[in-house]
């Protein structure tokens, strides 16, 4: 029989009145299991289990953080093959990168227990004689973690360690498509010692459990990561809410990558290739566009299509697979229209973009390689999320970084160059919060911050000790000695 699985409330899992079919994408005829659709009253319950946990919570010491922050990270490692597996079945990541994005949620909870340990003050003389002033950082209170489908265990895992490790207590909503991932996570979570109602997993429908959170007044605080248009309802409704909630948003990006005529051609294809189509193109980071000069554009191009014939796309668990499927039929059916839409406009389809049929029936697509893009197109404008790039043709460096800059998205950017002139260029011109030379624009360190500007990203940075600006407020007190 398929496993039916609960939430996590106040100490207790529980169950709920609907529940839904968690898919393998690889194996459509593989149901990974049943998973809770959580009510109003259950997130409710969430969130007064966390509001009557803040108060001890909050108060805790460093060293008990620091200890729990630091199980959880040892079990998460120790389980690296489990839940990686788990991840790469219902989420289609090829089982290296399950396995990896798993080791790097360990490793951010392993660099948030030490953050227990290293949140500082402040101590400064007053303008007037006799009075001291500190300012110290305290815990926001309730916060709701919304979280995408595409890294079902490392977003969650940089929302949930700083949240916890800076006094806050979390009501967890993730994505509908990844619920056994969130599930293995939070069961570690729940088994560290944690105090009751100081973490809660509540699965469910945004409509129902990401409003619930947007309009509690008990919820001091949103940490989303999803899509534009989401982005925007959540911050207008953290607004309009009473009290106003702070907010963080991460929304996706178009990003570039610059490909000049002195690049290593070899290096330039890697990071192509890498950034563009591997996790299958799901990434918010992916270099979606690609911007290369004329003197390299048709030497680049040959050389991306001879790597993208050797790029085997099958079931995310076999051995030998570099590309797993799409995530489901509805993002396979948008990929297409995306496709289309390419064709349609002029673009040149070089390489792939076709439905594959495998040993088992999945949503399976050939990563698709557009030349002859005006930065104007469709798909070069608009954020598709699948393993679709095009290529754009430019005259130089000067009109490279032009045609890069003029996105309406600005998360990440990479540059392959030889010149150390036009890196050190690039990376204080580029229009994006974090800028790659000679890497793919996909994959940040877990102790840096993680974020953009323009429509990419709203509010303090996720990541590193930069999670403190979201995650804790700061409280300026005055002593008359």
């Amino acid at each position: 029989m398929t496993e039916a699985l609960r939430n996590f409330i106040a100490g207790e899992w529980v169950g709920a009145t609907d529940a839904t079919q968690d898919i393998n994408p690889s194996n459509t005829n593989d149901v990974i299991g049943l998973y809770p659709r959580a009510s109003v009253a259950d997130t409710e319950s969430a969130i007064a289990a966390a509001k009557a946990a803040f108060p001890a919570w909050s108060r805790s010491t460093p060293q008990e953080r620091y200890e729990i922050m630091n199980k959880i990270s040892i079990e998460i490692l120790a389980r690296r093959e489990e839940i990686g597996r788990m991840l790469s079945r219902e989420e289609g990541k090829t089982l290296a990168e399950g396995i990896g994005e798993t080791v790097r949620a360990g490793q951010i909870f392993a660099f948030f227990a030490g953050e227990a340990l290293r949140l500082m003050g402040e101590t400064v003389p007053s303008v007037r004689p006799g009075v001291g002033v500190e300012m110290t950082r305290e815990a926001v209170g309730v916060v709701g973690l919304i979280t995408p489908w595409n890294f079902p265990v490392a977003i969650p895992a940089w929302k949930i360690a700083p949240a916890l490790t800076h006094g806050n207590c979390v009501v967890f909503k993730p994505a509908d498509l990844v619920p056994g991932t969130a599930h293995l996570l939070s069961e570690i979570i729940a088994k560290s010692g944690i105090p009751s109602g100081v973490f809660n997993l509540v699965n469910g429908r945004g409509t129902v459990v990401g409003e619930t959170l947007l309009r509690h007044k008990d919820v001091q605080a949103i940490s989303f990561t999803g899509s534009v248009n989401t982005g925007r309802r959540v911050a207008l409704a953290a607004v309009e809410a009473s009290p106003m909630k702070k907010v963080q948003l991460e929304m996706g990006g178009k990003n570039p990558l610059v490909v000049l005529d002195d690049a290593d051609l070899k290096i330039a294809v890697e990071c192509a290739v890498n950034g563009a189509f591997f996790s299958t193109g799901q990434r918010c980071t992916a270099s979606s566009r690609i911007i290369v000069t004329e003197g390299i554009h048709d030497r680049f191009v040959a050389a991306m299509i001879e790597r993208l014939k050797g790029i085997t796309v099958d079931d995310a668990l076999k051995a030998g697979t570099h590309i797993g499927p799409v995530v489901d039929r509805n993002q396979l059916e948008t990929d297409l229209k995306y496709i289309e839409t390419g064709k349609r406009e002029g673009g040149n389809l070089v390489f792939g973009g076709e439905v594959l049929t495998r040993d088992t029936p999945g949503f399976y697509l050939s990563p698709a390689l557009f030349t002859d893009v005006p930065n104007s197109a469709t798909i070069a404008r608009e954020e598709i999320f699948g393993p679709v790039a095009s290529v754009t043709r430019v005259k130089d460096y000067d009109e490279a970084l032009a045609v890069a800059n003029d996105t309406e998205f600005g998360l990440s950017s990479g540059i392959c160059t030889t010149s150390l002139k036009y890196a050190t260029h690039y990376k204080r011109n580029s229009e994006a919060g974090m800028v790659m030379v000679n890497l793919p624009t996909a994959g940040v360190d877990y102790h840096v911050p993680f974020g953009g500007r323009k429509g990419s990203s709203y509010g303090p940075r996720e990541q590193g000790a930069y999670a403190k600006e979201f995650y804790t407020t700061v409280k300026t007190a005055y002593t008359l000695a």
